[in-house]
């Protein structure tokens, strides 16, 4: 006990889901999770439960067609794990069994869900569990009314909860069978709408879902709440319209597409089938990803925000500001930083997998680290194919995605930033 009491909050919680993941994987591996005839490799279990935990939902063997209701179950539960963070869903068990949460608690939530302050953490982690049941049981109700015309009410309700869970926390996982996902349902209105709500609301991130629900006015929103609400709404619009040009779809497939892409991994038309073009609008929204304490990956959309609030400022020689507000040099430092490591996991990674897997092409390789590097899930169809080696690979970048590209980079500080410095010398940039 006290051994963990010394091991900093970041390093925690890399180890929390280091050890859900393996439990996972050994879950998945057990005889009562696999379908009869059919065997998985410990290798193809672990990414699996990589991709559960990581809510991403690249799958390198179909769940359905793999998997048990038991095991299907265990993947459900490791990205509703996964999306609300090792240490929520540990925090919720201790308020159920009546205990109070102390001060390694509270600094454990702090950093999971990236807050500057410890105030009113408890009924902030009280208010994320009330939020995501709700959201799942309305996906849950609505996906039933369109996946009943199809199945026995039974197995209906089992897709309807396994859908609403993937739909609320951004993990592309289905279990329909034969790597279809959603293509099936791409002309279904309400299924591609319901999907699309929970997917929104759920990379919208619990702070900013909590601040719409409390205080109901955009002006009284805090700047963090303006710049997510606004950065989502624009991403959502542009990335129709682009998807639309670029690829032959309809205005709904299109808009299903600019939301999925986003970190959901959710697909209604087949990939494979794409443009270059097209492909890449999906690259850069992936790398772009969902809002911070949500349960989506990628750099957020308050990072690119900040990127361009900080550029202009540059340019026209003003103070970096929005909506009134003067946005804190050491924010601007952070997402300057956020960025380069993100560039630097994806780049490094599709260049290490292109000499692993030199039957692929740049473009469908680019795609599959971004898409796990923002814990998205779409996929050309090459996921099966990779050997274990890129499989592993992948994991990793899954891992790094889920947690952020810096709380990896600073789980290896072990001292303090000391207070003495040296002198400034300017250097030249440009």
């Amino acid at each position: 006990m006290k051994l963990i009491e010394k091991i900093k909050p970041g390093r925690i919680i890399v180890l929390g889901f280091l050890i859900v993941i393996i439990l996972g994987a050994l879950l998945l591996k057990l005889p009562i999770s696999i379908n009869e005839g059919v065997d998985v490799s410990f290798v193809d279990a672990l990414f699996t439960s990589t991709s559960a935990v990581c809510v991403t939902g690249l799958i390198a063997i179909d769940t359905a067609d793999t998997f048990t209701v038991f095991g299907r179950s265990i993947v459900a539960l490791l990205i509703q794990v996964g999306g609300l963070g090792v240490t929520s869903v540990g925090v919720g068990f201790i308020l159920l069994l009546g205990k109070r949460i102390g001060i390694k608690e509270r600094t454990l939530i702090k950093e999971s869900m990236n807050l500057d302050t410890m105030k009113g953490l408890v009924r902030l982690v009280k208010a994320v569990l009330a939020v995501t049941l709700t959201f799942e049981f309305i996906g849950v109700i609505l996906s039933y009314i369109v996946f009943s015309q199809d199945y026995k009410p039974l197995d209906a309700l089992g897709i309807s909860i396994f859908h609403s869970i993937a739909a609320f926390n951004n993990s592309g996982f289905d279990i329909l069978g034969g790597f279809q996902n959603l293509i099936q349902y791409k002309n279904d209105v309400l299924l591609n709408l319901t999907t699309c709500g929970l997917i929104i609301f759920g990379g919208l991130g619990f702070l900013v879902i909590k601040e719409i629900l409390v205080k109901k006015s955009f002006k009284k929103f805090s700047l963090h709440t303006k710049i997510v609400l606004t950065m989502t709404t624009l991403l959502l619009i542009v990335g129709t319209v682009l998807l639309k040009l670029t690829e032959d779809i309809s205005w709904l497939g299109a808009f299903f597409f600019s939301t999925s892409a986003r970190t959901a991994g959710f697909s209604t038309y087949s990939l494979s089938n794409f443009t270059n073009s097209g492909l890449f609008v999906l690259v850069i929204l992936m790398f772009i990803g969902a809002s911070p304490g949500s349960t989506g990956g990628g750099i957020k959309t308050t990072t690119l925000f900040t990127l361009y609030k900080s550029i202009y400022s540059t340019s026209t020689n003003k103070h970096c500001s929005a909506f009134k507000r003067t946005i804190p040099t050491s924010v601007v430092f952070k997402a300057f930083n956020l960025t380069i490591l993100a560039l630097l996991v994806v780049c490094m990674g599709t260049f290490v997998i292109s000499i692993i897997e030199p039957n692929y092409t740049f473009m469908q390789l680019l795609f599959e680290v971004t898409s796990a590097f923002g814990t998205v899930g779409l996929s050309t169809g090459i996921t099966p194919g990779l050997n274990d080696l890129s499989k592993i690979i992948i994991s990793l970048i899954m891992f790094i995605g889920r947690l952020g590209p810096m709380t990896i980079a600073t789980i290896w500080s072990f001292k303090e930033a000391s207070s003495a410095y040296y002198s400034e010398e300017t250097v030249i940039i440009g």
